[in-house]
């Protein structure tokens, strides 16, 4: 859990003015690639995927417990493609050369 707050944290500061709840881009978006987007595209997706494994490691109710990790990956399988292919359109060539040198949730090696 404390690694799923500290990654979560950290990505929005990374992030700064260029963090949107909804998917837009803005005026001045700038592609960021540095902090924890140098190795990971989706930093908040693998925190949040962190604080569902361990909801569903602290919490007693198997149900409820891991109920929140199949909402997540739900989120994940819709929302993902759909960002990446905005982020495609908007920034080009650098968006895709991004692309092959990290990984979605996890450091590419």
């Amino acid at each position: 859990m404390v690694v799923a707050l500290w990654l979560f944290w950290r990505a929005h500061v990374d992030l700064g003015l260029n963090w949107s709840i909804t998917l837009e881009m803005r005026k001045n978006h700038e592609l960021v690639v540095h902090g924890v987007y140098r190795h990971i595209r989706h930093p908040m997706y693998a925190a949040i995927f962190l604080f569902a494994l361990a909801q569903g490691f602290l919490l007693q109710n198997w149900l409820a417990g891991w109920a929140g990790l199949v909402t997540v990956a739900l989120l994940y399988l819709i929302r993902t493609p759909r960002e990446e292919k905005m982020m495609c359109e908007f920034f080009g060539d650098s968006y895709s050369d991004y692309m092959k040198r990290t990984g979605r949730l996890f450091p590419r090696f």
